[in-house]
């Protein structure tokens, strides 16, 4: 990361500070517009004004619950989760730091804390919390994670023991620090418990594997990935894991949705391919900077172009 920005983000920390538990339940997150983050690449984000009337809703009954009883770890969660859905992370920061001063044991809230780090690029930080989640889970039984925004079936698809490892895993790829991702995510196969688990791990995983010159293993990794799977929400990781098998070509892939925004999956994951599978510099730049001009800027596709553009991976 660049001096300027680890200087700003210093500076920011102190402006911001971490909220008291009063100063949490009084945020009004719903009005105000801060900076949220600094990407790698020096951009700055800021908090916008939700206009989700039913994110909205469930935020302001989030917080009721939470101002009603502070100290409960369902409504401490519930609270940083919506706040964060509205895009006010260094808010549900807070919220789960407090927290944590409560529950300093609990796994939970160092995987949401840790989540929303990686969403304000705090990789150090997000990798931290989810290694002391990690040692919070050894010898715990695994349990299903609630969704805050249900698919189309309305199942939960993730886990506890699922999101720390995948979300741990991804933050040392983002880190570059390919190794300890790879480690991660072999722990992570142990708690694939859906075909949606196995092709968004796969995907992050046989790209560690292709960077890191182990091609068998990246092979062996999706060897199990046919098109008959059920997958429920991720398709497009579904989708790619298909093209990187030789099931699908390029051309199947769409890179842009039917609302005109893009795939952030099929754009980071071609990028990928071609800077590995081709050698071609120029075109897996061109997917890069396509995601970085046109993407959103919270996604993980995202987040690893911008880190790979950072680190002149493509120049």
């Amino acid at each position: 990361m660049k001096p300027t920005i680890l200087i700003f983000l210093g500076i920011l920390c102190l402006s911001c500070g971490t909220p008291k538990k009063s100063d949490t339940a009084s945020a009004k997150p719903l009005i105000d517009k801060r900076i949220e983050a600094i990407t790698l690449l020096g951009d700055t984000l800021f908090s916008l004004q939700p206009t989700n009337l039913g994110a909205i809703e469930k935020y302001e009954k989030a917080k009721s619950d939470f101002d009603a009883d502070p100290q409960n770890i369902e409504n401490i969660i519930w609270y940083g989760r919506r706040t964060a859905y509205l895009g006010r992370y260094q808010d549900a920061i807070g919220i789960y730091t407090e927290g944590i001063k409560i529950h300093p044991d609990n796994a939970r809230l160092y995987r949401h804390r840790g989540h929303r780090y990686i969403s304000t690029r705090q990789y150090d930080n997000a990798i931290s919390d989810f290694e002391k989640a990690a040692e919070f889970i050894i010898g715990t039984p695994n349990q299903i994670e609630e969704d805050g925004i249900p698919n189309a079936q309305n199942k939960p698809i993730s886990s506890l023991h699922g999101n720390i490892y995948y979300h741990l895993a991804l933050a040392y790829y983002l880190k570059n620090d390919l190794t300890n991702a790879e480690r991660v995510f072999q722990k992570r196969i142990t708690t694939h418990q859906n075909d949606d688990n196995i092709v968004s791990a796969g995907h992050w995983h046989y790209m560690t594997l292709r960077r890191l010159g182990k091609e068998l293993d990246a092979e062996a990794i999706i060897s199990n990935i046919e098109p008959e799977l059920e997958v429920i929400e991720n398709m497009h990781y579904h989708n790619i894991c298909l093209f990187y098998k030789g099931e699908l070509e390029e051309g199947d892939l769409t890179m842009t949705h039917k609302n005109g925004s893009i795939n952030e999956v099929f754009l980071y994951g071609l990028g990928n391919w071609y800077l590995y599978e081709k050698k071609d510099l120029e075109t897996a730049k061109k997917h890069f900077t396509k995601l970085i001009e046109e993407g959103n800027k919270a996604s993980f596709a995202y987040l690893a172009a911008e880190a790979d553009l950072e680190r002149g991976l493509v120049n």
